[in-house]
Order: structure tokens, then C-alpha cells, then sequence
């Protein structure tokens, strides 16, 4: 069945991406979990072409409320941003972890269990510039009154939320890395979200934890995965994560460059010499944090020494 492409949605994201200084690179028509049509998006810089990205939405999908298209062209931009990153994909959680998201099939679906959850499948992987192929297949589920808080079950208006919530269950030891293995869940539950505030909360950190953050994110982002180039420091889904500002990590970099540890330009840092030298540090944390990710055999009990 040929699915036509709906000429309103393609005009609105072409207006939001030249607003976020992005470019409509292509037009496509895919399908969701329930094989339902969808439209694919593919949108790139206008300055690197070929740096792009996948954006897919519901065929039926409609800016028909106020603040979904303004919404859109925030998320773009902060993309068209993140783009400039050497791995757009990848992230680093608190404790460490360098990871890299991927294979989500956008939109939500109905659960097909019978629960009252709209779900999201995705895959998470640890990249640490090895080859030891460890990830973790996920299911993010949002309750169907949870939902009502999201403008749209959408990737533009979900994405940032559902990652954070993937960092923060890892940060909870509720993930394992694997080299193969069924679906892990994650609960995207009002436990993250703050009606008082009307934010998502994950995460509350200091400055000296914000601090620790930033420097593993350079090490990881910059100095192992992106050959020293720079990487964006005041990305907005790290604020909510952190529970900061991107104003609050701009200027907690600052400092660190004047420690001589990150070289800063704008939003923008790259690992330096002295902050390599610091490996052993960070390898040691990554490895403490995916120890936590996985059930660790007690040795007293296989000597015996356990009182039962």
C-alpha cells in the first residue's frame, strides 16, 4: 500500500529546521511497531552536510496545538548543535559510562501485554572505543497518565526524557550491559517528574559532582572517541540530567579551563594533554561503573565464609 506523505507536515519541519539552521536533506515513509506508517525525516547541516540525523513521526502526526512547532525547533537546534559533536550519539552517565544510543523505533506504541503504557524499544550500547560489543536492548514505558504531561508521544518531545531516564536506571544498577540478551525495562515514571516545578528531575547533583561529570564527558566525548576535537558542553538534556543549567555547566567548564584540563571555546571543549594524563582514572571509574551494572558473585561465599 502506498502511503502518501502529508504535505503539511513536511512544510512545518522544513520551517522548523531552517529556523534551527538545519536543512531538509530527504522525505521518506517508514512504519511503526504495529506497522502503521510513518514519515522519516532526514535533516542535516547546512554547513556539513554530511553530518545528518533521523527524525520520525507518526504519518498522522499534526502541529495542532500552540507549542508544538516552537517545540520542534528547540529540539532541532539543539541537535544541529549536537550534530557538531565527532559522536552525536553518544553520552556519558554520572558515574562514568560512556554510552551510545541507537535503533530506537520511533513513535511509542500501545503495549501488546495489555498494560496501560505507551513503549518505546531502543538500544544502548557502551562505547569506549573497544570492541567488547556490551549493550543493553531497552523498553522505555510511559503509563498513559504520565503521558499527559508530554505535548506529544512524539521523538521530538520525548527523546531528551527518555534517555535521561535510561542514564539515571544505569546510574540505579537496573541495566546490564550484556553481549546479548531479551529487553531490559525502563520505567519512565512520575518519580522523575516534578508537577510543583513542572520539570523532569533525575538527578540532584553539586558542583563538585556537575564538575566530575563535565571532565569524564571530555575525557570520554573528546579525548578517546573524538580524536581531541571539541565537544558541546551546555547540552540542555546534560542540565536536565544533572538537574542544572547549560549557563551553570558553561561556567563550571570555564573553570576547569583554567585549570588547564579542557580547552573552551563558546559551548564548546576539547580534552587537553593534562586531562589525558588522568586516564587511569577514568578507566578505573568506568570499570567500577559497569561492575555496578551487573550481579557481582560474593567470594566469601564461595569460600564458605558466609554466615547463613
Amino acid at each position: 500500500m502506498t502511503v502518501e506523505v502529508k504535505s503539511t507536515l513536511v512544510s512545518a519541519v522544513r520551517v522548523a529546521a531552517d529556523k534551527a539552521g538545519m536543512v531538509l536533506q530527504s522525505v521518506s515513509t517508514g512504519s511503526d511497531f504495529h506497522g502503521e506508517p510513518t514519515t522519516i525525516f532526514r535533516l542535516g547541516l547546512s554547513n556539513q552536510p554530511d553530518r545528518s540525523l533521523q527524525l520520525e513521526l507518526s504519518h498522522t502526526f499534526d502541529f495542532d496545538k500552540p507549542h508544538l512547532l516552537p517545540d520542534m525547533t528547540a529540539h532541532l537546534a539543539g541537535e544541529a548543535k549536537r550534530l557538531r559533536n565527532p559522536r552525536p550519539e553518544c553520552y556519558v552517565t554520572l558515574a562514568g559510562l560512556p554510552i551510545a544510543f541507537g535503533k530506537f523505533q520511533w513513535p511509542f506504541h500501545r503495549s501488546t501485554s495489555g498494560a496501560d503504557t505507551y513503549i518505546v524499544h531502543g538500544e544502548m550500547r557502551l562505547a569506549d572505543g573497544g570492541t567488547n560489543d556490551l549493550h543493553a536492548k531497552v523498553a522505555a514505558s510511559v503509563t498513559v497518565t504520565f503521558a499527559e504531561i508530554v505535548p506529544a508521544m512524539e521523538q521530538p518531545y520525548a527523546e531528551t526524557f527518555v534517555y535521561n531516564a535510561i542514564r539515571k536506571t544505569v546510574d540505579l544498577g537496573q541495566l546490564e550491559f550484556l553481549k546479548s540478551g531479551n529487553r531490559q525495562p525502563v520505567p519512565v515514571t512520575t518519580r522523575f517528574y516534578s508537577r510543583w516545578q513542572k520539570k523532569f528531575v533525575f538527578t540532584d547533583t553539586n558542583d563538585d559532582e556537575r564538575l566530575a561529570y563535565l571532565l569524564r564527558k571530555v575525557y570520554w566525548l573528546s579525548g578517546i572517541l573524538g580524536d581531541g576535537n571539541p565537544i558541546w558542553i551546555a547540552d540542555p538534556r546534560d542540565a536536565q540530567y544533572l538537574n542544572t543549567t547549560e549557563n551553570d555547566l558553561i561556567r563550571m567548564a570555564s573553570h576547569e579551563a583554567g585549570e588547564g584540563l579542557m580547552a573552551l571555546d563558546g559551548e564548546f571543549a576539547a580534552a587537553t594533554p593534562a586531562l589525558m594524563a588522568h586516564a587511569e582514572k577514568y578507566q578505573a571509574d568506568l570499570q567500577a561503573a559497569l561492575n555496578f551494572t551487573k550481579p557481582q558473585f560474593n567470594e566469601s561465599m564461595r569460600a564458605g565464609q558466609a554466615n547463613m
